[in-house]
């Protein structure tokens, strides 16, 4: 324990500093002999909990005087990164030999800090030159008047023991060493993408791709024959003289019910504005993975793209929940523009402002500034909402009816009774496994990323792999509306959606056995971090895949029912 805890304290004494992750042009980032490179410090805190990280200065390393934070954007904030200037100063092409930045003395409170942090494997993260650094062995390497890599290692000869809970001088001491590479400036992120592309990592994910292929291709021939057993009954209704003497029975039987309206049309529509929205958030979140938005390390992109995404896409949730709540003759649409306004966000602001909460208590810097909650606000309220209503306006004055092929009886027809397997819940336990059978592999690469520290890069395959879990929803839904319309029961719009979203179910059992099984996480806010924004990412694709899945079966329910004798 004690050289464990010497060899890690002496890694955080050698610690670098952080630039700010943006992409320069090819002018930037370049440097003489001599020059100054910024060099930013990040955070520190547990290897395997991710989101609980602190401030670099929250621990008593040695500090520059006066400290200087980085102005961040408003993704890099939600991404938790808090930069400040170091103290250690890396001079262009300049190296130093154990270099004292400070000297600084100890007290008992701060080695134990130091050694409660060491036994929980805490890493520290900085930038230097839009390039990131741990504590991983290395040299800085150069090409010309560029910075190419950075690196970092502890010295074995530097050690400090901080056994005891004594006050202990510390010497904060850093060595710079610069090594010339051919290197181009222009792939020096390359070994951060690399590493999700060795050829193990591909033959796993070109697997997963082959088993979701399979699921496909067994769905589609099971769909096949379902079309073929419709077509081969539906000729009835093209014989005026076998119509006439064949008794009505299975899904014909029901067609003055089939488009009765459900249950709760408010709600219903409402759900299906938001999964329309989340479903053309995540088109537009791949096209900009797929040309390269997202590169390694380009700090806070993603979280920037999804809420301006979210807050410009919030028209089509508008226009898609009135429209289709109008065409189920609903007449209090207020109501359901603000359903449809708070059915996603609702949820989502709850958990934020408890997760907050729970940040602010742990001093982490997850916990989002008093600025970018004033800033998150106002794009709600000056274009999220705005554009909800406009979206809800254009659509209520849209006044299109309902396409129903056949007339609805004036009084709903019973159900008859139903063997459990027909009933709802296992028909969305059915449902749920074949998407999720699909992607299940490819869901331990995403959770490592998003929850560990591995980087993805393979969007192509990814986009793939969400056509595919589309084209399962689809196929899945389809087919059990199909049964439930043989077995008489006409209330299916709502068992389409369910049957639809429950692969967001799925995926967050799927949450718990990661957790258990495939993880080291711990304590309270790093639980309840994963848990709490899991259940907001799965709660979207439960609205996601629901839309699909009920577009999927309303297109098929129209085209069956058109095909025969409605009277």
């Amino acid at each position: 324990m004690e050289r464990i805890t010497a060899c890690l304290v002496a890694m955080a004494v050698v610690t670098f500093c952080a630039v700010p992750q943006v992409r320069s042009s090819s002018s930037d980032h370049r440097y003489k002999a001599g020059d100054d490179v910024p060099l930013y410090a990040n955070k520190v805190g547990p290897y395997h909990n991710p989101s609980e990280t602190y401030r670099y200065f929250d621990f008593p390393f040695c500090s520059s005087a006066p400290v200087k934070e980085k102005k961040e954007a408003l993704g890099e904030v939600l991404n938790g990164d808090r930069l400040v200037s170091a103290p250690y100063k890396l001079v262009f092409l300049t190296e130093k030999e154990a270099e004292i930045a400070c000297k600084r003395k100890l007290t008992k409170k701060e080695v134990a800090k130091f050694r409660a942090a060491i036994s929980k494997d805490y890493y520290f993260q900085m930038y230097y030159d839009d390039l990131p650094i741990w504590g991983f062995l290395g040299k800085i390497h150069y090409n010309k008047d560029r910075v190419i890599e950075v690196t970092v290692r502890s010295d074995p000869n530097a050690l400090v023991d901080l056994t005891e809970d004594e006050p202990i001088d510390v010497d904060f001491m850093y060595t710079v060493k610069w090594k010339e590479t051919n290197t181009p400036f222009e792939n020096r992120m390359d070994k951060y993408s690399l590493s999700s592309s060795l050829p193990r990592h591909l033959e796993i994910h070109w697997f997963s791709i082959i088993n979701s292929c399979v699921t496909v291709l067994l769905l589609t021939g099971f769909l096949a024959t379902i079309l073929c057993e419709f077509l081969r009954t539906i000729s009835y209704a093209h014989d005026d003289e076998s119509a006439d003497d064949q008794e009505e029975s299975g899904w014909k039987y029901i067609h003055g019910d089939v488009f009765r309206f459900p249950k709760n049309k408010s709600m219903f529509a409402a759900a299906l504005g938001c999964g329309t929205q989340l479903f053309t958030l995540t088109i537009f979140i791949f096209i900009l993975a797929l040309v390269g938005a997202f590169y390694p390390y380009n700090r806070g992109a993603l979280f920037t793209a999804l809420v301006v995404i979210y807050a410009l896409t919030s028209g089509i949730a508008g226009y898609t929940a009135a429209s289709f709540y109008s065409q189920l003759e609903g007449t209090n649409w207020v109501r359901n523009l603000l359903l449809t306004g708070s059915l996603f966000c609702g949820p989502l602001f709850v958990t934020f402002c408890f997760l907050n909460t729970v940040a602010i208590a742990y001093k982490a810097t997850a916990a989002l500034p008093f600025r970018t909650i004033v800033l998150i606000l106002l794009i709600w309220a000056l274009v999220t909402s705005p554009l909800l209503v406009i979206g809800g306006i254009a659509g209520k004055n849209r006044k299109e009816e309902f396409q129903a092929p056949c007339r609805t009886t004036k009084y709903p027809r019973e159900i008859p009774p139903l063997p459990w397997y027909r009933k709802t819940l296992p028909q969305i336990a059915m449902a749920g496994f074949l998407p999720f059978s699909a992607i299940y592999i490819e869901l331990y690469y995403i959770f490592a990323s998003v929850w560990g520290h591995r980087i993805y890069t393979i969007y192509s395959i990814l986009f793939i792999i969400f056509i595919i879990l589309l084209i399962v929803t689809a196929f899945i839904t389809v087919a059990l509306t199909y049964f439930q319309l043989a077995a008489e029961d006409h209330e299916w719009w709502w068992r389409s959606f369910l049957c639809g979203e429950s692969t967001g179910l799925f995926i967050y059992a799927y949450c718990l056995y990661y957790y258990v099984a495939r993880s080291d996480m711990s304590g309270f806010m790093q639980t309840s971090f994963f848990f709490g924004y899991m259940a907001c990412i799965c709660y979207g694709f439960f609205l996601m895949l629901g839309a699909t899945g009920f577009r999927a079966s309303l297109l098929f329910v129209r085209h069956v029912y058109r095909s025969i004798k409605c009277e």
